[in-house]
């Protein structure tokens, strides 16, 4: 997923001295991937992915990146910010999701 790669890839180093954090976030990124790529039981993968979705994204708000930001150097948040902007987003329009 797109998403956790940037995260990966450019905003966990940053807090390299806190690998219970990182670990935690990169155990949560497996288990929603595993939920978005699986196809049965879907009402109840759906509520699980729910959960555990919204339990991640206020983990990363209110405690990562909360962290990140007090120990990031301000070229560091600059790197971030300019590997974010150089980010394309393309439009998949081709999606069976959209024919519906």
């Amino acid at each position: 997923m797109p998403h956790f790669e940037f995260e990966e890839q450019y905003i966990f180093p940053i807090l390299s001295e806190d690998a219970q954090l990182i670990n935690r976030a990169l155990l949560e990124h497996r288990e929603l991937h595993q939920l978005f790529n699986t196809t049965e039981n879907l009402t109840d993968t759906l509520t699980t992915l729910e959960e555990k979705l919204e339990q991640h994204i206020r983990f990363e708000e209110r405690i990562l990146f909360n962290k990140i930001q007090e120990i990031a150097s301000p070229s560091q948040l600059a790197a971030v910010e300019a590997a974010h902007n150089a980010e394309v987003f393309e439009e998949n329009r081709s999606d069976e999701f959209w024919k519906k």
